[in-house]
């Protein structure tokens, strides 16, 4: 249980560690890009040979599709709704964010339809750690559960998920910065969700140890579906945005570094 909540700990901790590069350095766009199509690519590969392999062996195909694609479908509706009240952009480069305010601004346009002017394309605050929150909730509930197999926690998931939030707090800090967020609250938020990352993944251990082997094939594809939607509708995006062509290699870079890390 203990080291259920250390590994997710250390998983979250990366949004920390994202966030202090943003307050204190400048990290060139295209690297940030780069470092999330890594992420993108080891978050494929867990999710692929951790999450949807293990279901179909511990539950079948059925149970396996099944969870699959109501962890997709839920993950949307939430993105949806948490994207319609200001964390749209949670992952975006904060370069680009900032570019936007300050061209709106200077130009006085609209923001968009609904007429309100020289607001940053950011997000809102709340909007954006809502939907960190979303994001971590299915990634550190899966390393809980990895080490259900007594084999010690999966390497690749912990990797795949530090890595891919790192870029996550760089461009999410600087988002609740540009809604006038000051430094204290930014850091209470990010150990918020540091705390949640840990007890989700505690919680992952304790609870799907109880379960049979269907239901927990259905969970583990549950969080690989809501894992793939999020990567392709929110970091593969961005990492071509910021990254440019060269994010197809370093995403199948990260790709093969989460197989190595599987075997």
């Amino acid at each position: 249980m203990w080291s259920a909540l250390m590994w997710g700990a250390i998983a979250g901790s990366a949004v920390l560690l994202g966030a202090l590069v943003a307050m204190y350095f400048k990290i060139p766009k295209k690297i940030i890009g780069w470092i999330m199509a890594f992420g993108t690519g080891t978050l494929i590969g867990a999710a692929s040979f951790e999450l949807l392999e293990d279901a179909i062996e511990d539950g079948g195909l059925v149970a396996t599709a099944i969870g699959f694609l109501v962890g997709a479908v839920v993950y949307t509706v939430f993105d949806l709704l948490i994207s319609s009240r200001g964390g749209a952009n949670r992952k975006r480069s904060y370069y680009s964010r900032a570019e936007e305010g300050d061209d709106q601004d200077s130009s006085g346009q609209d923001d968009s339809s609904n007429g309100k002017k020289g607001k940053s394309k950011g997000g809102s605050g709340l909007g954006i750690f809502a939907g960190t929150v979303m994001d971590a909730i299915p990634e550190s509930i899966m390393i809980g559960a990895s080490l259900l197999t007594g084999q010690g926690v999966s390497a690749v998931l912990v990797v795949s998920i530090f890595v891919s939030n790192i870029p996550e707090g760089l461009s999410s800090t600087v988002g609740m910065q540009q809604s006038n967020y000051s430094r204290g609250k930014i850091w209470g938020m990010w150990i918020a969700v540091l705390i949640v990352s840990s007890l989700a993944s505690m919680l992952g251990y304790l609870f799907l140890e109880m379960l049979p082997n269907e239901i927990k094939a259905g969970i583990g594809a549950f969080a690989g579906g809501g894992i793939i939607a999020m990567l392709c509708s929110t970091m593969a995006p961005e990492a071509y945005e910021e990254g440019g062509p060269m994010v197809g290699l370093i995403a199948s870079l990260g790709l093969l570094t989460a197989l190595v890390l599987s075997i």
